[in-house]
């Protein structure tokens, strides 16, 4: 049950970007254009894009958080702390820089994998490589740490 909800909300993730035309990465480039604002070549639907979601998943966590327990899970996964960490300021930036110099990240990534893009499919394969660098070097941390009898 909980796959076929993930599908379904991947779907719904998925097309919600296709009729935003967020998967275009040079709509996200010409979002990020701020110099274009002048010659009126400035594309601002991004921003209202993100306002929606912001907007919808405000109220969902409003709603979500009124359970005692989450539909399809003993409790809900909030992260363990709260604290702002080196991880937690460098992996957005990082993130920003990317989206900024590609015009894509991955949720549109792995939508426009659709097209049969090479220079998408090459994307998508240097973010995975990158995610499981970032996993294995968080794991090495982790353990030696837990070796030195220390709790990150």
């Amino acid at each position: 049950m909980i796959v076929l909800v993930q599908f379904i909300v991947g779907i719904v993730f998925g097309l919600g970007l296709l009729l935003s035309g967020m998967s275009n990465p040079q709509k996200v480039l010409n979002f990020l254009d701020l110099a274009a604002i002048r010659s009126g070549g400035w594309d601002p639907s991004l921003i209202l894009v993100m306002a929606g979601a912001v907007g919808v998943t405000f109220a969902g966590f409003r709603l979500i958080f009124r359970r005692q327990r989450p539909l399809l899970s003993d409790r809900f996964q909030l992260p363990p702390s709260q604290t702002l960490d080196w991880r937690i300021a460098t992996g957005p930036a990082i993130f920003g820089i990317g989206w900024g110099l590609a015009g894509i990240c991955p949720g549109p990534a792995f939508v426009d994998l659709g097209y049969g893009s090479p220079a998408i499919a090459l994307f998508v394969i240097a973010m995975m490589i990158g995610m499981a660098a970032a996993r294995m070097l968080a794991n090495r941390q982790h353990r030696g740490s837990m070796a030195m009898g220390q709790s990150s």
